[in-house]
């Protein structure tokens, strides 16, 4: 599983021009499901996500985790994330799980992390999203599980 996080002031998700999901300041969270991925990576995961230390401390350091700012988590199911990119000039999508699979388990994700924290938003999976966002930092980091 791979997670893109992105720290924003901002973010929003539309499709067909509807805006689906929206947070203020947190964390905008793309989500891979790799091949191989089943439910204790997700867990994983969202343990990671919840108190990955990414939001500055009243000494400018980044000390706090979007659970210690009671930060917004908007979720994008993003299977490019899951491509093989290793070589050529053309992704690979040999390596991301089955949609149906993928699906089961991003729902899983989205159940999992509202039971545990809030505010959390979504996309729609397989839709065609335009995600918008106003990076904070910008600060970006590729989680792996």
């Amino acid at each position: 599983m791979k997670a893109l996080i992105q720290r924003v002031t901002h973010s929003k998700v539309e499709v067909n021009n509807i805006t689906v999901g929206e947070i203020d300041q947190g964390l905008l969270v793309f989500i891979g499901i790799e091949k191989t991925d089943e439910k204790p990576q997700i867990d994983k995961m969202i343990k990671r996500l919840l108190s990955y230390r990414v939001f500055y401390d009243n000494e400018d350091k980044m000390n706090l985790s979007v659970s210690d700012i009671k930060g917004g988590i908007l979720a994008v199911s993003q299977f490019t994330l899951a491509a093989d990119t290793s070589s050529g000039t053309r992704p690979g999508f040999s390596t991301a799980k089955a949609p149906a699979e993928a699906k089961a388990l991003y729902d899983y994700f989205l159940t999992q992390i509202s039971a545990q924290h809030a505010p959390i938003q979504s996309g729609e999976f397989g839709a065609d999203m335009q995600v918008s966002l106003t990076n904070d930092g910008p600060v970006t980091f590729l989680l792996s599980c």
